[in-house]
């Protein structure tokens, strides 16, 4: 049997909070839906944050509920802080992912928060979540693998900020490379010194292909042992906090290469790309994932 990579589908919420084309609520629940009838079982789907800061992103509430509970599905919301995780709680959310910026220079300019700070608010969650119950949390580090305020992150710095959130008691951390700044080999060594004092808490990977090793650096993820990967369908994505952000890695070009070599995804990839194409024509641009422009193979 082939191994399973888990793929988690974020195109509706870090793919499209940084475009200039605002979706309406209703749009963007038609884009989950197809995402979801292409394959997609665990995905974000809202971002509990300040409209007016990310005016991307209102509407959370409507989107919430206008998609109806799926024991086969989860649909995760990203919290920054208590408020938001009360506002996930309230719209049902089935995750709660609480973003934590590996420096301060980010968390400043992302959160108006340090990274210490953070750090006290994921803990506070943690603690709210186990005296009155609420939604799994998994714990992202944004920025995990360089900083375009700050420069180069700490290995050390890195597995410290991991190790207490895995003493809070957190279902599972993601490290993000926010900028796409990372290494195949950098992913290797981090991958590896994270996994040692995480115990069997699951490690996600996220990453953004601004200078083209996207995929390579999920390549060296699965090596590594990491069986769950963010991506976003047409390879959208960016943050509105981060000068030059580009997308995510594709979503069809994570499945196409991780088929093409045998490992099972649960995508439809031809429905991946239909869904891709259908979001560039709304967003009035090409799709940036590769797959979506040439086409799979065989043919």
């Amino acid at each position: 049997m082939s191994r399973f990579i888990e793929i988690v589908e974020v195109g509706a919420r870090d793919g499209l909070q940084n475009e200039k084309t605002t979706l309406s609520p209703e749009q963007r629940v038609v884009f989950i839906q197809r995402l979801e009838a292409a394959g997609a079982r665990r995905l974000e789907t809202v971002s509990f944050v300040n409209p007016k800061r990310v005016p991307q992103m209102a509407g959370a509430e409507e989107v919430s509920a206008a998609l109806p509970q799926d024991a086969n599905r989860s649909r995760i919301g990203l919290v920054l802080n208590m408020r938001g995780w009360e506002r996930a709680v309230a719209a049902g959310c089935d995750e709660a992912n609480v973003v934590v910026c590996a420096t301060d220079g980010f968390g400043i300019r992302n959160q108006g928060a340090s990274t210490a700070e953070q750090m006290t608010t994921l803990a506070e969650i943690a603690g709210r979540r186990a005296s009155e119950g609420g939604p799994p949390i998994t714990a992202t580090f944004s920025v995990a693998f360089g900083c375009p305020f700050d420069g180069e992150v700490r290995e050390d710095h890195l597995v410290a900020l991991a190790r207490e959130a895995a003493s809070a008691g957190i279902a599972e951390i993601a490290l993000a490379d926010t900028i796409g700044v990372a290494d195949p080999w950098t992913v290797r060594r981090r991958v590896e010194a994270v996994g040692k004092v995480i115990g069997d808490i699951p490690l996600r990977l996220h990453f953004h292909d601004t200078r083209n090793t996207g995929l390579a650096n999920a390549f060296a993820g699965i090596e590594a042992g990491v069986s769950i990967l963010d991506a976003s369908c047409g390879g959208l994505g960016g943050c509105p906090f981060a000068p030059d952000a580009t997308g995510n890695i594709g979503t069809e070009d994570l499945v196409y290469m991780l088929e093409r070599a045998g490992f099972s995804t649960s995508y439809d990839l031809s429905a991946l790309i239909s869904t891709a194409k259908w979001m560039a024509e709304i967003l009035g641009k090409p799709p940036a994932a590769a797959v979506s422009r040439a086409g799979v193979f065989p043919l």
